[in-house]
């Protein structure tokens, strides 16, 4: 087993298999989107032909949806996949919510969550997409004032009761819809079977990987863990690398792995953030150029799946660090290219 050039390939990294950006979310389950900007080409490097138009309308149309649904952070999930994984992770994410609340000594009595919810519904539900600004100015209209920190708690309260969801695509400023406006109604979701779902998902997206990896990505506790995985059947198995144990499916790609290849990967992308086992691409002694014990994650240059360096996503020219030696800043010209292409087009120059 090549783990890394598996990884590679199961990520869509390499030969990627999809052309529709809505598919590439769908198979990996969810997409990190801690960065609005970086979301799109997390992506974009995943897709045979990467199209922000394309992307757009996918998420405009709902088709792709951005919350905040595990590990407290920003994930894409599918339309498809949009209740299934509410259902799964949004009790967890709840705790963790009143868990944040309560450290930080702000208590929201359920009276004042069920009124500000239905305002920011109606909101929603009058505009369209509504920003954070059109929510506060409903809110005074009500005589409610809040600062910046509750009024956050309160959005991804209702976030994970499924009230409201990502709006429009705009260039720096995430938008909030009616969740009955853009998703079809909730359908009743047998939990082994969604959990079954879920399990395939990270796995077959993200494989070879571990059971703690899983935990990581999941926030699910170890018996959901294992039994999702035991729900797979003789659909998955297990194999064994430097002494630990790897799940891969049995349909896992191997094949399409091409050597002397760079990717100019964005922060808190699911190549490193999908795992615990992050020292299989990134050698331990340059983790810290990668990320902190804090959760901050940086662009990171990778070579044949490798991590070797840092680039600069919002840079006019090219520019890279490199913390692994034999690399230059030439290397990367054709993936920048690429890059630029891509960016060109979010600024309508294409």
């Amino acid at each position: 087993m090549n783990p890394i050039s598996t990884r590679l390939l199961n990520q869509q990294l390499a030969a990627p298999q999809f052309s529709d950006p809505a598919e590439v979310v769908g198979h990996m389950g969810a997409v990190q989107a801690q960065d609005y900007r970086m979301m799109r080409w997390a992506v974009a490097m995943r897709t045979r032909r990467p199209s922000a138009k394309i992307f757009k309308q996918a998420f405009d149309s709902g088709r792709i949806i951005r919350l905040h649904l595990m590990r407290g952070t920003w994930q894409l999930v599918s339309a498809e996949d949009y209740w299934m994984m509410l259902d799964l992770c949004a009790p967890k994410a709840i705790a963790v919510t009143k868990g944040w609340m309560s450290s930080n000594k702000i208590s929201i009595p359920d009276e004042e969550l069920m009124q500000v919810r239905d305002i920011f519904a109606q909101t929603a539900d009058c505009l369209g997409s509504a920003t954070k600004e059109d929510f506060v100015r409903a809110l005074a209209e009500k005589n409610i004032r809040m600062d910046a920190h509750r009024l956050s708690y309160h959005i991804r309260m209702a976030e994970l009761t499924g009230t409201i969801c990502s709006g429009n695509l705009l260039p720096m400023k995430a938008t909030y819809a009616l969740t009955a406006n853009k998703l079809q109604p909730r359908k009743a979701t047998d939990r082994d079977e969604a959990l079954m779902l879920f399990t395939r998902k990270y796995f077959q997206s993200r494989q070879p990987a571990t059971l703690e990896d899983f935990m990581w990505w999941s926030g699910m506790n170890i018996s959901d863990c294992r039994k999702g995985i035991a729900l797979l059947g003789n659909t998955i198995h297990v194999e064994k690398w430097k002494g630990r144990h790897f799940y891969l499916t049995d349909d896992c790609r191997t094949r399409g792995f091409r050597k002397g290849k760079f990717l100019l990967i964005p922060p808190y992308d699911e190549y490193l953030i999908g795992y615990k086992s992050r020292d299989i691409v990134l050698p331990p002694e340059h983790r810290h150029h990668a990320h902190n014990n804090s959760g901050i994650f940086q662009p990171i240059i990778a070579c044949d799946g490798t991590v070797c360096g840092n680039w600069s996503p919002f840079s006019h020219d090219c520019q890279a660090s490199f913390f692994a030696d034999g690399f230059r800043a030439e290397d990367i010209a054709q993936a920048w290219q690429a890059y630029r292409v891509y960016r060109d087009m979010l600024h309508n120059k294409q």
